[in-house]
């Protein structure tokens, strides 16, 4: 009997074990990480230059001329000479893929690849590539930026995973980043 007690009192435990992990596997193991912003550079552009079509899409590519950084976290000039090498799609899907530098405040040189997406109407995306000044909420514009930056006081730039959000302007556009916490 005792034997029968113990046994059922292990397979309520198991049951009971077996229950929390169900309940565990039903949501995040942790919280969500959360979005802290660290910085935003306005990057000027001069015109783009047309490539054509290729497979399909409107190839282009957009001159860096220069701009400015500024924020909590991090401030500097972007340095002329990079740019956005964009493939625009006619279902709206810009897939652009930036490379540029910033010059910190300090001096140190900090090099960015900034992929990601821009994605609208079809309508939208040809008054963009026209260069017309449309709303940040008509579109969706999102990357996922790469530092490279020696030792130093900037080398948390490369120990920390960063999203950003682009605000496409006639001339220029905003770049803000933020740290994924």
């Amino acid at each position: 009997m005792i034997g029968d007690t113990l046994g059922i009192a292990c397979a309520v435990a198991m049951l009971g074990l077996a229950g929390a992990a169900a309940v565990a596997q039903d949501r995040p193991a942790a919280n969500a990480p959360a979005l802290r912003w660290a910085f935003s550079a306005r990057v000027e552009l001069a015109a783009p230059v047309e490539q054509g079509q290729v497979d399909g899409k409107r190839m282009r590519f957009v001159p860096i001329t220069g701009g400015r950084v500024y924020g909590p976290r991090l401030s500097g000039t972007v340095l002329p000479g990079g740019g956005d090498w964009q493939a625009i799609g006619p279902d709206g899907l810009t897939e652009v893929n930036a490379r540029y530098a910033l010059r910190t405040a300090d001096g140190t040189v900090i090099d960015i690849v900034n992929s990601g997406v821009r994605t609208a109407t079809p309508a939208v995306s040809d008054r963009i590539a026209r260069g017309e000044a449309v709303g940040p909420d008509d579109y969706y514009f999102r990357t996922v930026p790469r530092f490279t930056v020696g030792k130093g006081q900037h080398e948390w730039l490369r120990r920390t995973l960063f999203v950003a959000r682009g605000v496409r302007l006639p001339d220029h556009v905003v770049i803000d980043f933020y740290e994924v916490t």
